[in-house]
C-alpha cells in the first residue's frame, strides 16, 4: 500500500468511526480520539475482509466494503463503551 493509500484510509477511517458511533444507539462514554482510532482500525480491517471475499474492487462505490467497515466500527465503539462502563 502506498503512502497516499494509507493517508486516504486514515481520512476514511475518521469518517467511518463517526458513522459507526452514530449507528450505535444511546450515549457512548468514549472520547473522540477513541472513536477515530476505532474508525481507522475498522477501515483497515474492513478493507482486508472485503478483499478476502473479493468485493473490494467494484465499479463505482464499494458499498459492501463500506458496510463492513461501518459495521466493524459500530462493534468497536459498542465494545469500548461496554468496557468503559464496567470500570
Amino acid at each position: 500500500m502506498e503512502i497516499s493509500g494509507v493517508i486516504s484510509a486514515i481520512v476514511i477511517g475518521i469518517v467511518i468511526g463517526v458513522v459507526g458511533r452514530l449507528v450505535v444507539p444511546g450515549r457512548q462514554r468514549i472520547g473522540v480520539l477513541w472513536t477515530i482510532l476505532v474508525g481507522i482500525a475498522a477501515a483497515f480491517v474492513g478493507s482486508g475482509i472485503a478483499a478476502a471475499f473479493d468485493v473490494a474492487d467494484t465499479k463505482g462505490i464499494d458499498w459492501i466494503e463500506l458496510a463492513v467497515q461501518i459495521g466493524l466500527a459500530a462493534l468497536g465503539v459498542a465494545g469500548l463503551d461496554r468496557a468503559k462502563a464496567r470500570r
